[in-house]
């Protein structure tokens, strides 16, 4: 007879980013019922879901409520920096662990996290890498107004310098805002040779339609000679962008070939966050942070998406770093490397090698 696990699922069903919030929902209870149907398994997992409808606010009442309702120490969830920051006191107290399937700005590490998907030198290290010598160095910065748009438009103003580029504006939409005209007006006047795109959700969808009105205006606005740039966009999404993402680059761990496993890299780091968490329940089903650990430190697991290692000191996992083109309702690969080793504080990077370039450094 199986071992019955509850686990908590916390997504938001609603709001400006919530085709990237069900992408992951998806995933993960996709997972969820495909090894609850393995005979072979000792383990059934029963999900324990709540509903913080995008309120940043709701994350770490609602991860409590998990805890304290039901016998769950593992969820997989949270979509924002914003939201899993807020739930990573409330892991902390409770002793679990939150599986984290979305990209991230890095420069964090905590026993009770578990990084799916890429950190800055699996996505905007190698972006910048493909995207300066083919187009240029100088840069325009966009992003939602919190954790994410800051911190990595803070990395890429690094990036960029280390290029030998510039960065010739940096701006912020409040999460959901569309109206993009000061964006827009800015980017003509200022002429960059790529846009970094980091908007979530609404915003993004609106600017790449602008975007799209300022390149039929002026052909300098093109994919082909000034892209936008992105280390979060998915195919999830493609249907609220239609035409107007075509030919704009993006990068992540997973693009979906014909016919596909999976939708989108959400719902496939989703689905093999609950595949390794159940592979280590399945030997030991009381394993907390500590045990955890010990298994990432002894073996691999194997997921849907290939073996998968991850590093049991920052608890991050390496992944293949691919970057796509938007082509007609899917991304078509432009470049790949498998089994990239995450490097979350960029403690690794080397500017010679990204860029060609050594980083100039000022004496006093």
């Amino acid at each position: 007879m199986k071992r019955r696990i509850e686990i908590g699922i916390l997504y938001s069903r609603s709001g400006s980013y919530q085709l990237v919030s069900d992408a992951c929902r998806i995933g993960a209870m996709r997972a969820i019922a495909d090894i609850n149907a393995d005979r072979s398994s000792g383990i059934e997992l029963v999900p324990v879901e709540r509903d913080p409808q995008s309120n940043a606010d709701r994350y770490a009442t609602l991860c409590e409520d998990i805890f304290r309702t039901s016998s769950a120490r593992h969820v997989v969830g949270c979509v924002t920096s914003w939201s899993r920051k807020e739930t990573i006191p409330v892991l902390e107290k409770a002793g679990g662990m939150l599986w984290y399937a979305c990209p991230y700005e890095g420069f964090e590490a905590n026993e009770h996290v578990v990084y799916m998907h890429a950190c800055p030198n699996q996505h905007l290290v190698p972006l910048l890498a493909h995207v300066v010598p083919r187009f240029g160095a100088n840069g325009f910065l966009l992003g939602s107004n919190y954790i994410w748009g800051w911190e990595m438009n803070r990395v890429a103003r690094d990036l960029i310098a280390d290029a030998g580029g510039k960065v010739l504006g940096e701006r912020y939409l409040r999460i959901g805002e569309t109206d993009v005209s000061r964006l827009i007006a800015e980017i003509r006047a200022t002429r960059p040779n790529f846009i970094l795109n980091n908007l979530i959700g609404t915003s993004s969808y609106a600017f790449l339609a602008a975007y799209r009105d300022l390149a039929d205006e002026d052909a300098a606005f093109s994919p082909d000679s000034c892209p936008v740039i992105s280390c979060n966009l998915t195919e999830g999404e493609l249907p609220a962008i239609g035409e107007t993402g075509k030919g704009h680059l993006s990068v992540g761990p997973y693009f979906a070939p014909r016919p596909a496993a999976f939708a989108s890299s959400f719902e496939a780091s989703a689905y093999a966050s609950v595949q390794v968490m159940a592979d280590v329940l399945s030997r030991d089903p009381d394993a907390g942070p500590a045990e955890f650990s010990k298994a990432f430190a002894e073996r691999r697991f194997s997921t849907r998406l290939g073996p998968i290692a991850i590093d049991a000191h920052s608890q991050h996992a390496t992944l293949p770093v691919i970057i796509g083109r938007i082509a007609d309702g899917y991304f078509e690969v432009v470049s790949r490397d498998d089994e990239v080793a995450p490097d979350p504080y960029l403690s690794r990077y080397d500017p010679a090698k990204t860029f060609g370039r050594p980083r100039l450094r000022v004496v006093s």
